[in-house]
């Protein structure tokens, strides 16, 4: 039974969709006025893990990011640039395409909707709400009336009186200040579109509304976006869709925690606050990571860390915790990730399988079944054991999963099965003498490893190994083979000084050796 917190209940809650054995996502994407930088990359890479184990699952998903590609940022960046809006947003649109692309996310979303592409059907929501006495229009801008919804707050938990409303230069166009634009008038040197309100432009809350319905109905699913788009973002959309349409307009608000810089909100603005905190609003927002604050490119980062290790590290916390970023960090969480790429070598020596080319089970009923057969075809008590301690950590997986998509605990048990394996091999000494039985049994623990890898997106596409196979670093390799020879001929004689030294020599030269039993790998650091 999979389980979702919901920011609208503060609780989790048994997961039901509207239709039977299918989900709908709507996760609110960028608006791209500068290129996209990491916290852009946050959401993505988390819902689309989360499509990915509803598909593993068995549900059959169908996930939506939307690109806002009218608004006043882009507008202030295409005057600044001197270009028209549409060619900054197509040219940012590209520069997140890659990006996601790069992440293995783009082809997981099965719809990037774009704002300027429904202006029809956002001018019609909008008389919708004007007709049933929802919204208003007010010198050629369209306000909804926030005193005509009695729920308003209800994602937010905050009463029409703690809301803050101003209005800023629309405020005498307002019944009240806590009203907003659904449609605005367009300024002199503006875009805009016609419509019954004279030219402009669509409001920022209205148009997820009109995507998300249209792509995926009045009532769906999951819709997830940052913890900072619960007010005014999402409670807005909310008010809208449910005024229009008489019903909820999805059953469970997913809210990521947001990117803090070093650990410290407000790092990044130049001035520490307090310690971000799971769900606190305030404080995430404090310290996140933003363009305004000169988060760098994505496409930058990308120069300096492989997408499955940036992966990596935005899994390794819960969804719903705020993530402490710093190349340091990055880095740290690397070395883990490559752990499992050394394994993953020792098992392709010993079974002569390629681990990235194992096909594993697709869903989480073919997993059992074959870890049923598997179990069945145990001949001794160790193997019996393996299986047992395979299937257990499989279950563990599979149940932080299940509770709340917790990313960071199934990794976790990943790096507990890695140590399992490895005991395995070394236990079996699979590395000095080959045992086809064992080995066979070890390509299950591995099978099992990527099949519970994939799931989050992991271990799809084989790493590329630190060095080239070039005619040059063949030599450097027969070199660094030799030197490791040496060290363990010294060891065998007990000269531990010789063997210290050439480990320490290596190691300045940032290759790093590892010792198992009846060998040693290297590997050059980053």
């Amino acid at each position: 039974m999979i389980r979702i917190y919901n920011t609208i209940t503060k609780t989790k809650e048994e997961f039901k969709p509207v239709v039977s054995g299918k989900v709908g996502i709507y996760l609110c994407g960028p608006t791209v006025y500068k290129a996209s930088h990491i916290g852009h990359m946050v959401g993505p890479v988390i819902f689309d893990t989360i499509k990915r184990y509803l598909q593993y699952s068995g549900y059959v998903v169908r996930f939506i990011i939307n690109i806002t590609d009218v608004d006043d940022k882009l507008i202030a960046e295409s005057k600044l640039r001197q270009l028209p809006m549409g060619v900054v947003a197509e040219e940012m649109t590209v520069d997140y395409m890659n990006n996601l692309a790069a992440m293995g996310v783009k082809d997981s979303v099965d719809a990037f909707p774009r704002a300027t592409e429904h202006i029809g059907n956002i001018i019609k929501f909008t008389q919708d709400l004007i007709d049933k006495g929802f919204a208003y229009s007010s010198e050629g801008d369209v306000y909804f009336d926030v005193n005509k919804y009695a729920e308003y707050g209800k994602l937010s938990h905050r009463s029409v009186e703690q809301t803050s409303g101003g209005g800023g230069e629309m405020a005498e166009r307002k019944k009240s200040p806590l009203d907003f634009a659904l449609w605005k008038s367009a300024k002199p040197d503006e875009p805009f579109w016609e419509s019954p309100w004279g030219k402009g432009r669509p409001g920022w809350h209205i148009e997820c509304s009109v995507m998300s319905c249209e792509l995926l109905g009045e009532t769906f699913d999951i819709h997830g976006g940052g913890l900072d788009l619960v007010f005014p973002h999402h409670e807005n959309e909310i008010a809208q869709s449910e005024s229009r349409h008489g019903k909820p307009m999805c059953n469970y608000w997913m809210h990521n925690g947001l990117m803090q810089e070093s650990g410290e909100t407000g790092k990044v603005g130049g001035r520490k606050t307090h310690a971000a905190e799971e769900g606190n609003i305030i404080s995430q927002e404090a310290g996140k990571i933003s363009k305004s604050k000169g988060a760098g490119a994505f496409r930058d980062m990308l120069k300096q860390f492989t997408p499955e290790t940036i992966r990596f590290f935005l899994l390794s916390t819960h969804y719903r915790r705020p993530i402490d970023f710093s190349f340091e960090r990055i880095e740290e969480v690397g070395k883990g990730l490559e752990t499992f790429y050394r394994l993953a070598k020792r098992i392709e020596k010993i079974t002569n399988q390629n681990f990235y080319k194992l096909e594993t089970p697709l869903n989480r009923n073919d997993g059992e079944k074959l870890l049923q057969d598997f179990k069945t075809n145990a001949q001794t008590l160790s193997q019996s054991q393996f299986y047992n301690a395979i299937s257990d950590y499989r279950t563990k997986f599979l149940e932080s999963m299940d509770d709340d998509f917790n990313t960071g605990g199934a990794i976790g048990i990943l790096f507990e099965l890695l140590r399992e394996l490895n005991r395995f091999i070394d236990d079996s000494h699979l590395e000095v003498a080959f045992d086809a039985g064992l080995s066979s049994i070890l390509t299950y623990g591995a099978i099992v490893l990527r099949e519970l890898g994939v799931t989050l997106g992991l271990f799809i596409i084989q790493p590329k190994d630190n060095i080239a196979i070039t005619e040059s670093n063949k030599l450097v390799a027969k070199l660094i083979n030799l030197l490791i020879e040496l060290r363990n001929a010294a060891r065998k004689n007990k000269d531990f000084a010789t063997a210290d030294k050439i480990r320490a020599g290596l190691n300045e030269l940032n290759i790093q050796l590892e010792d198992r039993t009846g060998t040693t790998e290297w590997n050059i650091g980053k």
